[in-house]
C-alpha cells in the first residue's frame, strides 16, 4: 500500500496544518490480512488500475530454496517459529513476510537420495548405526533396495566426494524439519515462498530462538 499522508499531522514545530485538500483514492490503505496456516484460502482483490492482489487468508504450503545446493520444492508449512515484528504473530501462527517457519524437509531428503545415493537422517549416526546392524540387515529383506547400475554408483560416488554439507543444516535433517524464512508478502501475491535457511543467517535465528526459549 502506499505511504499514508502527513496532511493529519502537526507540524515539527507542534502547530496544527491547514487541511486544503482532501483526501484521495490513491492514498487509501486496506485492513493487514494476518495469514494464518491452514487449507489454501486466497481471495482476489480488484486495485487501482484494474490491478488484482491475492489476499492469502490461509496458506499451508510454498515454493522454499535450498540455495546452496541449487534446489527449489514446494513444501508444507509446519510451524512459525519467529517473527522479529511481534512474538503475538508467533503465538497466532501468522505467515508475513520474513517470518521464520519450520517446513517439512522430505521432499529435500529425497532429492538428496537421488542426487548423491545419501541418507541424510541416517547420516552422522554411524554409533548408532553399528549397533541397528542386526535390525537394518533384517529390514533390507523387507524392504528391497533399488537396483543401480556400477556407473549411477560410481557418479553418485563422485558427486558425495565433492559434496560438503553446512553441519546446522544437516543436523535439521535428523528432525525432518528445516528452517526457513518468507520471502513473498502472503497477502499481497498469495503465495508463500521463501528459501532455507544457512550459514550466518541460520545461526543468527538458532541463537534468537534459544534467548526466547530461555526467557
Amino acid at each position: 500500500e502506499p505511504p499514508r499522508p502527513p496532511r493529519h499531522k502537526h507540524r515539527a514545530t507542534g502547530g496544527r496544518r491547514n487541511i486544503h485538500q482532501k483526501k484521495r483514492k490513491f492514498e487509501m490503505g486496506r485492513p493487514a490480512v494476518l495469514c494464518k496456516i491452514g487449507a489454501k484460502r486466497v481471495r482476489a482483490v480488484r486495485c487501482r488500475g484494474g490491478n488484482m492482489k491475492y489476499r492469502g487468508l490461509r496458506i499451508d504450503a510454498g515454493n522454499f530454496a535450498w540455495g546452496s545446493e541449487n534446489c527449489t520444492k514446494k513444501v508444507r508449512i509446519l510451524d512459525v517459529v519467529y517473527n522479529s515484528t511481534s512474538n503475538e504473530f508467533v503465538r497466532t501462527k501468522t505467515l508475513t513476510k520474513n517470518s521464520i517457519v519450520q517446513i517439512d524437509a522430505q521432499p529435500y531428503l529425497q532429492w538428496y537420495m537421488k542426487k548423491f545415493g545419501v541418507d541424510l537422517r541416517k547420516k552422522g549416526k554411524k554409533g548408532a548405526k553399528d549397533a541397528k546392524d542386526g535390525k537394518e540387515a533384517k529390514d533390507a529383506k523387507e524392504e528391497p533396495e533399488e537396483k543401480k547400475s556400477r556407473h549411477v554408483i560410481f557418479k553418485l560416488k563422485a558427486r558425495e566426494a565433492k559434496q560438503k554439507l553446512d553441519p546446522a543444516v544437516e543436523e535439521q535433517f535428523q528432525s525432518g524439519r528445516l528452517l526457513a524464512s518468507i520471502a513473498s508478502r502472503p497477502g499481497q501475491s498469495g503465495r508463500c515462498d521463501g528459501y532455507v535457511l544457512e550459514g550466518e543467517e541460520l545461526t543468527f535465528y538458532k541463537k534468537k530462538l534459544e534467548k526466547k526459549k530461555k526467557a
